[in-house]
């Protein structure tokens, strides 16, 4: 009886919710291990669309229980617009079936304020974050100056805490030429929320290694992907939090021992939001065709993702920082009516070729992608639920891609729709 880990491969947006959902079927509990709002996922069900940020996938399978770990920073008005929207479209949400880490640090209006202020003065060296007060949060916390979800429960002291976050936050602000935050303003808006949120507070940590010990199946979801992890992604156009699946033990509290299989999340080409190297892009009418068919558009922003081939180089370094253990592939019905298709399997830079992504952000804007290229397949592909279906030319496509990132195909996406997946390795029987 597996736990199984859920990252994302590339630069997120690889589907993870819908193979989230699709997984928790099998899983007692799933996981939120980091991030915040700035994550987005898609789940289509019945027909019916399911837009989720910070509130786990497995929140929409009925009878199943979702957590938000301690690695998540949570943005409590945005949560609690979330969970009302969810309930509009039929799904339960209570106190039952979500609990949020006692000990998870929170997204205050003013870390949003800070991270668009930021962006807005950066101007063409911009990040491309989402605005939505992500970095600013886990800044608060590394310098151990944060308000976290159990600090509501003491109101008679969190006047206290917020005069020692307000110290840093108001010299900032006004070296950046931005109205002061009221400190009585900010106790009274937390003072409101606190009794929105306390019913969710639980001891994740305590919660879940109860629930281990029992064997019951704990599904850990990741948010972004490996290419935006803080350490091992393309810095510093990456996100604020670890991504990768190492962060699944610490950002829920639990022990190493805890993994048994990690799942990466691969779309069967690449796609990025926001500013940074892309070795594979195509700025061209294939480029824009991936988009289209593909409906590359960020969940939470709307902004329109860059598309390019199969980075192997990439996904394969992913493979070794995460210690994946198979892949679920995705959005190969996007390639459907494709004449050829390249996959990038090495980089060139200066002339000097590389197996893997260098760190240097000098490095990552000189390469030049080396490409193989392959046939591609007229007959569609979308809805295939077992291999019988698939044309002998997509099945060599994704063979040449198990020989190239050093892990094999455990699942198959051909649709945005839940039962539209091949089950070659069920993670939870690992």
């Amino acid at each position: 009886m597996a736990n199984v880990v859920v990252v994302g491969s590339q630069w997120g947006d690889e589907g993870k919710g819908k193979i989230v959902d699709w997984l928790s079927v099998r899983a007692d509990v799933v996981v939120r291990f980091q991030g915040g709002h700035n994550a987005g996922h898609t789940l289509v069900i019945d027909g019916v669309t399911y837009k989720l940020s910070m509130l786990p996938s497995g929140i929409v399978r009925k009878g199943k229980l979702s957590m938000i770990g301690n690695g998540v920073v949570i943005d409590p008005w945005a949560l609690m617009a979330e969970i009302d929207k969810i309930r509009e479209l039929g799904v339960e949400v209570g106190p039952e079936n979500l609990k949020i880490a006692e000990n998870a640090v929170l997204i205050l209006p003013l870390h949003q304020n800070l991270d668009m202020a930021r962006e807005k003065a950066a101007g063409k060296g911009k990040i491309g974050t989402t605005g939505r007060g992500i970095g600013p949060a886990y800044e608060d916390k590394t310098a151990r100056r944060a308000i976290r979800v159990g600090d509501l429960a003491d109101l008679d002291v969190l006047s206290d805490k917020i005069d020692t976050l307000l110290f840093h936050h108001n010299a900032l602000l006004r070296g950046l030429g931005m109205p002061e935050v009221d400190s009585n303003e900010l106790q009274d808006k937390l003072s409101e929320m606190a009794p929105k949120l306390l019913p969710y507070m639980a001891t994740v940590w305590q919660e879940l290694d109860n629930m281990r010990r029992k064997g019951q199946r704990i599904l850990f979801e990741g948010a972004q992907g490996t290419m935006l992890d803080i350490d091992h992604g393309t810095y510093p156009f990456v996100t604020s939090s670890n991504t990768v699946a190492g962060q699944a033990a610490i950002g829920s509290g639990q022990g190493p021992g805890a993994i048994d299989y990690v799942l990466g999340i691969t779309k069967a080409y690449t796609t990025r939001v926001g500013s940074g190297p892309f070795p594979t892009e195509l700025e061209d009418e294939v480029g824009q065709q991936l988009g289209e068919r593909g409906r590359e558009f960020g969940t939470v922003t709307g902004r329109a993702r860059r598309c390019g081939w199969f980075d192997a180089v990439l996904v394969r370094q992913a493979v070794k920082v995460n210690g994946i253990t198979g892949i679920a592939l995705t959005k190969l019905d996007v390639l459907d009516g494709q004449p050829e298709l390249n996959v990038c399997v090495g980089y060139e830079i200066d002339g000097e070729k590389y197996d893997h992504l260098p760190a240097s952000t000098v490095r990552q804007g000189r390469v030049t992608p080396i490409y193989e290229t392959m046939e591609g397949w007229s007959e569609s592909t979308q809805g295939a639920r077992s291999w019988a279906d698939l044309p002998a030319t997509a099945i060599k496509y994704i063979r040449r891609i198990e020989e190239l990132i050093e892990a094999p195909v455990a699942m198959l996406s051909t649709s945005p729709e839940r039962d539209d997946t091949i089950l070659v390795h069920d993670p939870f029987e690992d």
